[in-house]
């Protein structure tokens, strides 16, 4: 009876243990692919972001390659740049009268929508923690819901990047300060870890600066650069000798890409 006993025992608590299990496995972060809910506002053309390329440091979104299919997200997306040159699946929700039904945009992270502390999050403040918002070029937004529509419900979801051809590497500075410019990414789309190496150096972590410009103090003149790139998926493509060795600041040169 004693030995019987023991063996239901044991049996309850290793269905115990696997139902912790499979309740701690269900409760992880929701994959990038699913659906979340956020509102989401346009800005007119003439509006002096295009001309600035916004928070993320792409200068003219247009000669970038991203054009107008482009997005400043709010604090609590931006991720304090961490999530420039994402990818993201957008469509308006939820009325009838403004959304245009079956359809939806891709857009790239290239901005950052500012907090207005001056109005509650639910009044005005529409960027303001905890608010998932997007902002769109109102061409953009026009494919998804009537202008009228102004602030609208829409639904969203991280999806890979697509782009032509080989990532892009703009090196400016001064001296032994380097900053570089990565943009045209695929795959992940965001960055999170760049090293670089010259032909005289190992390679060399860089720091990010904003956005997607990361920077290194290091004599690297007169030696081809290589670069390593780890996207926020992990994974790390590495591109030798992008640049020749007699490569000058404010030049840009194309490595090459992750699969999309």
């Amino acid at each position: 009876m004693a030995s019987t006993t023991l063996l239901l025992l044991a049996f309850s608590n290793s269905i115990l243990l696997a139902l912790a299990h499979y309740s701690s496995s269900s409760s992880s972060p929701a994959s990038a692919s699913e659906w979340r809910s956020a509102r989401a506002t346009y800005y007119a053309a003439a509006d002096p972001r295009d001309a600035v390329g916004g928070a993320c440091g792409y200068g003219d979104l247009e000669k970038a390659g991203y054009g107008k299919a482009t997005a400043g997200l709010s604090t609590v997306l931006f991720e304090k740049g961490q999530i420039c040159g994402a990818c993201f699946e957008v469509k308006c929700v939820d009325d009838l009268q403004w959304c245009i039904p079956g359809t939806s945009i891709i857009v790239t992270a290239t901005n950052f929508c500012a907090p207005n502390y001056g109005f509650p999050a639910d009044g005005g403040g529409k960027c303001n923690p905890p608010n998932a918002h997007f902002v769109l070029p109102i061409e953009i937004f026009e494919k998804i819901a009537i202008w009228k529509a102004s602030n609208m419900p829409i639904q969203y979801r991280r999806i890979k990047c697509r782009k032509e051809g080989g990532m892009r590497f703009t090196i400016d500075g001064a001296g032994i300060f380097l900053s570089v410019l990565i943009n045209n990414v695929a795959g992940a789309g965001d960055i999170m870890a760049v090293k670089i190496k010259g032909s005289r150096t190992g390679w060399l972590p860089m720091n990010r600066n904003w956005g997607q410009n990361w920077h290194i103090n290091a004599d690297l003149k007169s030696q081809p650069l290589s670069f390593e790139v780890t996207g926020s998926d992990g994974l790390t493509l590495t591109s030798y000798n992008v640049a020749p060795k007699d490569w000058n600041f404010g030049q840009t040169f194309e490595g090459k890409q992750f699969d999309s």
